[in-house]
């Protein structure tokens, strides 16, 4: 009993992420890509210079910020959200939504009958890192 409460107490020590610290970490990097308006949305910034997919990571981060500012009640999109600000059709949007949640980048969430998405907190950072990358090589 007492090895269990140890290694709980270890893996909240060393293993948990706080969310806002993730959120703050990232920032400079993030504001590179994104902006949020005022009522929660979000404008990604880079999109004529990044693929289809890229487009939807950097709106489904530019969401984590907006909620964390208070801008957005949630930090999950729908698909008609994403098709409207990222002007994707669904005939691309859906193709790419998939290959994301294979990849394990997002998670879909079922809201009643419609489809959400969000982005798994832990890909953030390598998600950034690997866009700024592709962003310096087509320099």
């Amino acid at each position: 009993m007492a090895n269990q409460e140890a290694l709980k107490h270890r893996i909240i020590e060393e293993m948990t992420v706080e969310y806002s610290s993730v959120l703050e970490k990232n920032f400079d990097l993030a504001k590179q890509f994104i902006r949020i308006t005022q009522d929660g949305k979000v404008d990604v910034i880079v999109k004529d210079k990044v693929t289809g997919k890229d487009k939807i990571l950097l709106y489904l981060i530019g969401k984590l910020y907006a909620k964390e500012a208070g801008l957005s009640p949630t930090d999950d999109v729908g698909n008609k959200e994403l098709m409207d600000e990222l002007g994707i059709p669904s005939g691309s949007l859906l193709p790419w939504l998939k290959e994301l949640r294979e990849e394990k980048k997002i998670k879909q969430i079922k809201k009643g009958k419609s489809v959400h998405h969000r982005i798994a907190i832990n890909v953030m950072e390598r998600t950034l890192k690997s866009i700024e990358k592709k962003l310096k090589k087509s320099l």
